[in-house]
C-alpha cells in the first residue's frame, strides 16, 4: 500500500480551472549529476541547483503545486535519492510525469511524487546499483552495494504500490537486458507492476494536479 500522503482523488474527465501561476514545473533530464561534474557535452541535471528550487517552491505561498517532468537515464545515486527524499517530503501536491524514460535512479524520483504518470511510449529500466571506475573486489564493497540497493528498494516500496521484495525481483531479473541484470518496463507495464499510478499525458498530469491543489487549498 502507498504511504498516507498519496492523493486518494480519483481522476475523471474535465479540467479544473487553477491559476497557472500556482503551478511550478521542474524538469529532471539527461543524467543526474552528483559530486563529480559530467563532461560539458552531457545533458545533465545538477542536484545542487534543484535542491534550492524545491525549498523555494515549498516555502512560496503563491505556489500550490509542483509538476515534475522526467526524461532521465539515471545518474548519481546519492544525488538522486537526495532529490527524491525532498520531493517525497513536500506537503504541497506533487505530480510526476515520465516522458521518454525514467531509468535507474529516475525510478525513485518518479515515485516520490504524491501521484505519478508515465507516457504510454515511455519506459523505466530497473537494475542493481553499479559503479564506474575501479572497485575493490572485497566483501566490504559488496556489502556497501547491497545496503545502497536496500535503501533504493525501501524508498520505492514506501512511495509506490510495489513491495520491496517484488522490486528486488525486477532488479535481479536475468535474461532480459543484454550483458546486464534488470528489467525494462514500458508505460502500462510500470503501472501494472505498481510502480506508477497511471499512464497518461501532460493534460492528464495537469488535470490531476489541479484537483489535488483544489483539495489542498480547502
Amino acid at each position: 500500500m502507498k504511504k498516507n500522503n498519496k492523493s486518494a482523488i480519483e481522476s475523471d474527465s474535465g479540467i479544473i480551472p487553477v491559476n497557472s501561476n500556482e503551478i511550478s514545473c521542474l524538469t529532471i533530464i539527461g543524467e543526474i549529476e552528483g559530486h563529480v561534474e559530467l563532461p560539458p557535452e552531457n545533458k545533465s541535471t545538477k542536484y545542487e541547483h534543484v535542491i534550492p528550487q524545491l525549498v523555494k517552491i515549498e516555502e512560496d505561498d503563491s505556489i500550490n503545486g509542483l509538476l515534475v517532468i522526467l526524461n532521465t537515464v539515471g545518474g548519481d545515486i546519492e544525488a538522486g535519492l537526495a532529490l527524491a527524499e525532498l520531493i517525497a517530503g513536500m506537503k504541497k501536491p506533487v505530480v510526476s510525469l515520465v516522458l521518454g524514460g525514467g531509468h535507474s535512479i529516475g525510478v525513485p524520483l518518479a515515485v516520490a511524487a504524491k501521484y505519478s504518470f508515465i507516457a504510454p511510449s515511455a519506459s523505466m529500466t530497473i537494475h542493481p546499483v553499479r559503479s564506474t571506475g575501479v572497485t575493490l573486489g572485497v566483501r566490504q564493497s559488496f556489502e556497501y552495494f547491497r545496503r545502497m540497493q536496500d535503501r533504493i528498494n525501501n524508498f520505492v516500496s514506501a512511495n509506490s504500490k510495489i513491495s520491496a521484495d517484488k522490486y528486488n525481483e525486477l532488479v535481479m531479473t536475468t535474461g532480459e537486458l543484454v550483458m546486464d541484470v534488470g528489467t525494462v518496463l514500458e508505460g502500462s507495464e510500470a503501472v501494472k507492476a505498481g510502480l506508477i499510478d497511471e499512464t497518461g499525458t501532460l493534460c492528464d498530469a495537469l488535470n490531476r494536479l489541479k484537483k489535488m491543489i483544489s483539495s489542498y487549498k480547502n
